[in-house]
């Protein structure tokens, strides 16, 4: 079973990554922004699916 802590600890975790480009990069990051927002549904749905099975792959390997 999967404790509180251990969940705000990965959550925190991908906030810290998550905020390292905008950070880093301000302008650039917009720039992103605004190329993703140009993209049809149908890729960003692939791309989000993609990034939801390397995240799966990641706890896997993380617990093995």
């Amino acid at each position: 079973m999967m404790s509180w802590e251990l969940l705000l600890t990965a959550l925190g975790l991908m906030l810290v990554l998550e905020g390292i480009s905008p950070f880093l990069g301000p302008g650039r990051f917009r720039e992103m922004l605004l190329q993703v927002s140009r993209l049809d549904d149908r890729t960003l749905r692939i791309a989000g699916f993609c990034a939801m099975l390397g995240g799966l792959l990641l706890v896997y390997l993380g617990k093995h």
